[in-house]
């Protein structure tokens, strides 16, 4: 694939979930694409279907982001197909459960790597090229829980999510003179295999049906937020309410309340 009037998008963590719907809403708004994750036949198989159902082309990079060469490899590969990146989707991402200290340091290592330090040098080392071209998106995918207090389980993930926000705030103030928007998407629960890998299925498939979103939807949504200009999105009433409302709590009250309810959709201790 060579130079082409049509945007390009970099997609990660676009095997699955949110990331496949992004690549799929995308595909459908003419972008052709590349994808990256660590599951080749799974990209694979969503860039031929993306590929004869949009007439799309559709790059397959095959990487692990928890290797720090991962990032640089990636664009060096971008580089040498003459490919410049007109879309960037921060996506891939997961939990790990239980507490801190349950776990040993490399896994949370290896989790920093792939949701603060891969993104973010991803989103430096691409931004030259659209701030050249005078046009670029880049979507970091947060969450709700970057809002919320923190919660007992899973203890690096809504301060990495935190941080995500915070990031993108301040890369789309330096940023939006140039033609470059920057935006944190924030979804609360949404169908995919999230919580299948953190082992929390069992506990959020009690949430009631009126807190979840489907990853098509936050997909769309958060497009349409980045080409508007939002900095920070977050998908749904729902959500929208409960971050309105836990911005007005005291902090101790937040932290109590977030104390009581995490059981309900955090994993407290693993194996």
């Amino acid at each position: 694939m060579t130079a082409h009037p049509r945007p390009v998008a970099l997609i990660t963590g676009a095997s699955a979930g949110i990331g496949a719907a992004f690549a799929r809403e995308l595909a459908a708004r003419g972008h052709h694409l590349v994808l990256t994750a660590r599951r080749a036949a799974r990209l694979q198989e969503l860039a031929e279907e993306l590929c004869a159902r949009h007439g799309v082309e559709v790059q397959v990079m095959v990487d692990d982001l928890a290797d720090p060469m991962a990032p640089r490899r990636i664009v060096d590969a971008l580089e040498q197909r003459n490919l410049g990146i007109d879309v960037l989707i921060n996506n891939a991402g997961y939990g790990v459960p239980g507490s801190f200290d349950s776990q040993p340091w490399v896994r949370h290592s290896d989790f920093l790597q792939v949701l603060v330090h891969a993104p973010t040098e991803l989103a430096h080392r691409l931004l030259p090229g659209m701030i050249e071209r005078r046009h670029g998106r880049i979507i970091n995918v947060a969450s709700l829980a970057g809002h919320l207090p923190g919660s007992t389980g899973h203890t690096l993930y809504a301060a990495s999510k935190a941080y995500m926000i915070r990031f993108s705030e301040s890369l789309a103030l330096e940023n939006r003179a140039r033609g470059v928007h920057v935006c944190a998407l924030c979804p609360g629960f949404t169908y995919s295999e999230f919580h299948d890998v953190t082992g929390a299925r069992e506990l959020v498939s009690k949430m009631p049906k009126w807190m979840w979103m489907q990853a098509d939807q936050v997909a769309a949504q958060g497009l349409d937020a980045v080409e508007r200009g939002d900095v920070v999105y977050v998908n749904g009433r729902v959500n929208r309410a409960i971050k309105a409302f836990a911005k007005l709590l005291p902090d101790r009250l937040a932290l109590h309340l977030s104390s009581r309810h995490s059981n309900r959709y955090r994993v407290l201790e693993s194996e």
